[in-house]
């Protein structure tokens, strides 16, 4: 099941919410997100729902192990390589089998295995509490349903943001939900759900019509149009879904860390990896580069460690790791001249690290390695259709309206409106007429935004999320 599902929307979650909050007691109440939240996979996986309940077994008997005295580091071995041999059979046997057969001119069976969903990010979740265990960073959860409830938890559990045990401890054992928390977490929810529906999916939708077409007909124009698209179908999709899943943890009483930062504003590449996916790149910041060494030493080996398991972790795929390499190149290369970088001025700079960042996305989309080829080729006019047509020009004035609000939609102009109609109508006392406005408002708003993407929802069928698979 996914949010953006009319049946999420006017069945799931309704009935879910009325139930919650129904429940007078902490405990009757994670008895309830628990039953829901293992439905809530189990519809789109009946039988790796089980998987889950498993990994959430096995860590949690890990941390109790891990509370017993004696050989600690023997036991996070273990840990990891249970966590990560689960991960690899599932998410990486077929590639790895591919691999060797061409490598040693083999004909092994490849294994054909259906990815669970959202295995990465619960499996991460899961090792890092055990990690925190083995730090005394944590306590030993004892219960294994309030453990299973942090595995489990279906708003951050199949696309994240990785939330860390010691994000939700004390809400695990005991949180509220205030009238303020609820409003916030509706508006957060409502306009992840507009991010999804009204913008990802319609510049998905023709990012796919481009570079899933012939290349050898396709123009230079076009190609950077699908790609561009496709550059805020993932900044959407992604930071969508992360804002619905912080709407949603915030209505229940939990407060997960914030994952996206309006990354395509950055002014490098260092700095677009602290606004982007920021739970995945702090996962491994905490617990690989600064483990190796971090800046004290082996640096760059450390990095090409750390970009290396970052692209591996998007996909089964050489694509994926080369994406992580050119991220790795890029940001020694911001090392290395870093005194030299601070002196272009900053709108150049912004322009650079998003042109990079774009051609990124194209190493990204394409894992058929003749295609990603032939892709660079058109998009720097050494091959295609020349640069232009009147197919690209009409496509292009079309999707005009989509293009630019996507640019405005990534940039702090939002928020900041947001911001200053808020403290416009802010004032000593909250239950003022100006503040009346403005939650009357802010309610309007999220109407009129569920109204919009009930209406696309109904009228498409073009809606999935790019990070499920991973």
């Amino acid at each position: 099941m996914v949010f953006s599902n009319l049946i999420f929307l006017y069945l799931f979650l309704p009935v879910c919410l009325l139930l919650y909050f129904l429940c007078r007691s902490t405990i009757s109440k994670n008895a309830v997100l628990i039953v829901f939240s293992l439905f809530f996979y189990a519809w789109g996986e009946p039988l790796y729902v089980f998987l889950m309940i498993g990994m959430a077994a096995a860590n949690w008997g890990f941390g109790l192990w891990m509370g017993m005295a004696g050989r600690q580091k023997l036991k996070l071995l273990i840990s990891v390589i249970v966590n990560l041999g689960c991960l690899a059979v599932f998410k990486y046997s077929g590639f790895l089998v591919e691999n060797f057969n061409a490598l040693f001119s083999t004909s092994l069976a490849v294994p054909q295995i259906a990815l669970p969903i959202g295995i990465s990010f619960y499996t991460f979740q899961a090792l890092s509490y055990v990690i925190d265990v083995y730090r005394g960073q944590v306590g030993v959860q004892r219960s294994y349903w309030r453990f299973l409830l942090y595995v489990s938890l279906f708003p951050q559990l199949i696309a994240g943001p990785i939330v860390r045990y010691s994000d939700v401890e004390q809400q695990i054992e005991k949180r509220t939900s205030c009238r303020e928390d609820i409003f916030y977490g509706m508006t957060r929810f409502c306009i992840g759900l507009g991010k999804k529906v009204l913008l990802a999916d319609g510049a998905g939708k023709i990012a796919s019509q481009i570079l899933d077409g012939q290349l050898s007909s396709a123009t230079t124009l076009g190609i950077w149009l699908g790609v561009l698209l496709f550059a805020f179908q993932i900044y959407f999709d992604f930071s969508g879904y992360s804002d619905m899943a912080i709407g949603l943890g915030r209505i229940f009483g939990f407060k997960y860390p914030e994952n996206f930062n309006l990354p395509y504003i950055s002014r490098s590449i260092t700095e677009f990896w602290r606004r982007w996916h920021i739970s995945l790149s702090s996962f491994f910041r905490d617990y690989v580069y600064i483990p190796l060494g971090g800046n004290r030493r082996h640096v760059y080996l450390n990095l090409l460690v750390v970009w290396f398991l970052t692209g591996l972790w998007h996909g089964a795929s050489w694509n994926f790791v080369l994406w992580g390499m050119y991220f790795f190149v890029l940001l020694c290369i911001e090392r290395l001249f870093k005194r030299q970088i601070k002196r272009v001025p900053v709108a150049v700079r912004q322009l650079v690290t998003l042109f990079l960042v774009v051609i990124g996305w194209n190493i990204f989309y394409f894992t058929d390695a003749s295609r990603l080829g032939q892709s660079f080729a058109v998009l720097f006019g050494f091959s295609g259709a020349g640069f232009s047509s009147e197919t690209t020009s009409i496509m292009l004035v079309n999707n005009l309206p989509l293009l630019i609000t996507c640019i405005i939609g990534s940039t702090p102009l939002p928020q900041m409106i947001g911001n200053a109609f808020g403290m416009l109508c802010a004032g000593k006392d909250h239950e003022g007429p100006r503040q009346k406005v403005y939650v009357f408002v802010t309610y309007a708003f999220d109407l009129a935004l569920l109204a919009l993407c009930t209406i696309s929802l109904v009228g498409t069928s073009y809606n999935a999320f790019l990070y499920f698979r991973f």
